[in-house]
């Protein structure tokens, strides 16, 4: 017997002791903690430079934002702020007014401190913040719960996505910034602060962080919401503490939740777990919709796919329906535009669907007529005179040349299994139409290297696993401007047309008229297809049912403020 494996009883005990210990040397014996499962320990607590999913759920519980999204509409409500902002529009001036609200420590939330986040954040160019600030001219405290923000124009996302934004305290951050400052690259010196003691207005506080192990948060006495109904719902939170405990795989947190363990496993449920876990006792599966987009993309700097014919035709081969099915397992979506059909407002249904219910001959025979259209040949065509599909040789370009081949390029399995798989059967299924593709799975570190800042790539396979619930993405993702090393324009799109109505959509302060300009650029990106969207995953999560109750769910899934501050012991 091994080391490992002749301690590792012992090592579990202590590691159950010493949080039996903990739970009971801060917690009456009437008190309440929901156990959440996470898949890794947070990576910082530095409010500026938290990226990674685990951070922002353990920051989640502690900043707050002036505004949230309700669960149900999705529309914006006021949080941290009292009422939804006052607009000016001869001074291009948003007023809002704060609740009344304390930070943990008892000290009063102010507009000193919205003042001071905005300023940080322009200051500093703050990379995970500054794009939703940098149109606003200027803030200014008109009183201690009032804030008036003066925009150098017209910004529709000011609403949508700059007010959702967290505020911070001025009191912890001003000396800290200020140390920061005495450094030769202070921004880098602000990312790089070690905060052991977030200090927040929400509703919990970090009390005890073992690394490696879990994440102990007290109920915040301070919070703004205990008691309060805001879109008539009453808040509490219910429990005294919430207490984040990390597992290597998700196996194990698997059987930790079937052995109540945990409480929530706030991680995203493959579903091959999922009939594993409803036949265990009192374990609720919730399976929500996703603001999430997971698709090929193509290099239309250079030939093959700088010709729309060919990204067309790729459209027409790939049958997402099968995706679904095959891999996913019927929990997902399919995919006819970059924003997801779930996010009802914004899309646009009457999209150009490819392939759309097509079987697999006749798919090739699509495919093929539109290359044979523009120009393309092939010895054996794949599609003989009879108009059976036959086995084909590899295709010729308009020119005459043999199409040299090329590369898609994917996540490693272990990383995504999914998005891995996707392109092997795309490879497949353009090899069937004489196209010489292959998949190359490639580190993920190095395969956005390769595609966003080098642009050395024929094509590839990525996602966003959360997207904004404000379109604006769409803009960021295929105008002109952001063509370039390290730019959100990853295929190198370009359309005068496009860019003009991205420009005008952007300054739109009326939503009815900008949807109708959003619904037009996904109608330029879909019919030209520099992205193919291919599927929108469901978000699969798991309770003890019979410990808490009062799960919301929403886009994105339950894993939000409105459950944290609702969920009650059973």
């Amino acid at each position: 017997m091994n080391f490992s494996a002749r301690y590792l009883p012992a090592t579990l005990l202590m590691f159950s002791l010493s949080l039996l210990l903990l739970v009971a040397s801060t917690a009456g014996a009437a008190q309440t903690t929901l156990r959440i499962g996470i898949s890794e320990e947070p990576r910082t607590l530095n409010v500026w430079k938290a990226s990674d999913a685990n951070s922002n759920k353990l920051l989640s519980l502690i900043y707050q934002p002036l505004y949230t999204q309700d669960p149900e509409t999705l529309e914006l409500t006021p949080w941290l702020a009292e009422s939804m902002p006052n607009w000016d529009p001869e001074k291009n001036a948003y007023t809002m007014k704060l609740r009344e609200a304390k930070w943990a420590d008892g000290s009063p939330v102010t507009a000193d401190d919205v003042v001071f986040t905005v300023r940080t954040i322009k200051k500093y160019k703050v990379p995970k913040y500054h794009s939703e600030w940098e149109f606003v001219e200027k803030v200014k405290a008109v009183d201690d719960r009032t804030v008036r923000f003066f925009l150098r124009e017209p910004k529709a996302t000011f609403l949508t996505r700059t007010l959702i934004n967290y505020v911070v305290p001025k009191k912890q951050w001003a000396p800290l910034i200020k140390k920061a400052e005495k450094q030769e690259k202070p921004l880098s010196a602000l990312l790089n602060t070690r905060v052991e003691d977030p200090l927040g207005c929400g509703p919990f506080v970090l009390k005890q962080w073992k690394e490696g192990n879990y994440l102990y948060l007290k109920k915040n006495p301070h919070f703004f919401g205990q008691g309060r109904t805001i879109n008539n719902r009453r808040l509490g939170p219910h429990t005294d503490a919430v207490l984040f405990k990390v597992y290597g795989t998700a196996d194990v947190a698997i059987m930790a939740l079937k052995k109540k363990n945990i409480d929530f496993l706030w991680w995203s449920i493959q579903p091959g777990y999922i009939e594993n876990l409803e036949k265990a006792e009192n374990i609720r599966v919730f399976v929500n919709e996703k603001s999430a987009l997971y698709y090929m993309g193509f290099n239309v700097r250079k030939a093959p796919f700088s010709d729309p014919a060919l990204r067309q035709s790729t459209a027409i081969l790939i049958d997402k329906e099968f995706i679904i099915s095959r891999v996913l397992q019927g929990y997902a979506s399919s995919m006819e535009s970059i924003i997801p059909s779930e996010n009802r407002f914004w899309y646009a249904g009457d999209l150009p669907a490819w392939g759309r219910g097509l079987s697999r001959s006749e798919r090739i025979k699509k495919a093929y007529q539109r290359l044979a259209e523009n120009g393309y040949t092939w010895k054996r065509p794949p599609v003989n005179e009879a108009g059976e599909v036959v086995s084909s040789s590899r295709i010729l370009l308009p020119g005459g040349e043999k199409m040299e081949k090329f590369t898609i390029l994917t996540p490693p399995a272990d990383y995504d299994p999914n998005r891995a798989t996707c392109g092997v059967m795309i490879q497949e299924w353009l090899n069937e139409l004489g196209i010489p593709a292959s998949a190359r799975p490639m580190s993920f570190g190095a395969l956005l290297e390769t595609v966003k800042r080098k642009h050395d790539f024929d094509a590839f396979i990525l996602g966003y696993g959360r997207l904004s619930l404000d379109p604006d993405y769409l803009r960021s993702f295929f105008h002109s401007d952001n063509d370039k090393p390290g730019g959100w324009n990853m295929s190198g799109y370009h359309n005068p047309d496009f860019d003009r109505l991205a420009e005008k959509s952007i300054a739109e302060m009326d939503t009815l008229n900008r949807r109708e300009m959003i619904y037009r650029m996904q109608e330029m990106v879909m019919n030209n297809v520099p992205y193919i969207p291919l599927y929108n995953p469901s978000a699969i999560e798991a309770v003890a049912a019979d410990r808490f109750s009062g799960w919301v769910q929403m886009v994105g899934g339950i894993g939000n403020i409105w459950s944290i501050c609702q969920v009650k012991p059973q």
